[in-house]
């Protein structure tokens, strides 16, 4: 069977890292993104080729298009092909009420959330599109069940920022259909993940739980799970979902 190449950006940790490592034990090869977690994202690479798979790590700020202009160069020189994007690159600031969220912080927010998808997204189906002589693929988008709670008290912009992420994926999903492109969202919910430490406070898991059906916070490799299942074959007529992952919240 030809190999298969998938992008996962933000690849270095958390879900990001499981998917990267799950798509290569299902037999695809790998390029994922960091910005600063190099050494984490080496580790990554080694342990995808350990399993007989091609890998490599680039080091991307996806709030500069230049930065992901070259990491596609990068990829056509390299691979020759892209079969799959996973948009999972993302930043989540500290809790703060809305009031107090400076333009500096929204704007970092949706520079990185929404914009670096975007053109991440625009890049992948300039190959994939048969127009231009693609073969096809699948874009997954990593949203977040903050897109329809909102994240009142603690990241409006952050939820704001997973909601324009729903709508590329429902708009995309529908432009691109033609093209032999499938688009599609997870959105996880409560997930033990760097994430909490980074919004500075590593305990948000545990305090949550008892908002959660399942009673439980989710593990990555729950999310990576449904985002490999989705790049597959597997997913063939699924197009345009938003599929959560939030343990029935």
């Amino acid at each position: 069977m030809e190999s298969k190449l998938v992008l996962i950006t933000g690849g270095s940790r958390g879900i990001g890292a499981e998917s990267a490592l799950l798509a290569a034990r299902k037999g695809w090869d790998v390029v994922i993104t960091y910005k600063n977690q190099e050494t984490e994202a080496k580790s990554i690479v080694e342990k995808i080729k350990q399993l007989g798979r091609r890998a490599l790590a680039v080091k991307v700020d996806v709030s500069k298009e230049k930065e992901i202009y070259a990491l596609f160069d990068v990829i056509d020189n390299e691979f020759g092909q892209l079969d799959a994007l996973v948009n999972n690159a993302g930043m989540i600031t500290v809790i703060s009420s809305f009031v107090d969220m400076s333009p500096e912080r929204i704007r970092d927010v949706f520079n990185i959330n929404v914009v670096g998808a975007f053109i991440c997204a625009q890049e992948a189906v300039k190959r994939m599109a048969l127009k231009n002589g693609g073969k096809g693929g699948s874009i997954v988008n990593l949203s977040s069940a903050a897109s329809r709670i909102g994240s009142p008290n603690e990241f409006i912009d952050y939820a704001a920022s997973k909601g324009a992420i729903d709508t590329l994926t429902l708009g995309l999903s529908k432009e691109v259909a033609t093209e032999g492109i499938r688009v599609n969202a997870v959105r996880p919910g409560l997930i033990s993940t760097d994430l909490h430490a980074d919004a500075g406070d590593k305990d948000r898991p545990e305090k949550l739980k008892k908002f959660i059906p399942m009673q439980r916070a989710g593990k990555p490799s729950e999310v990576a799970n449904s985002i490999v299942w989705l790049i597959s074959n597997e997913a063939s007529y699924i197009n345009g979902a938003l599929l959560d992952v939030a343990g029935g919240r």
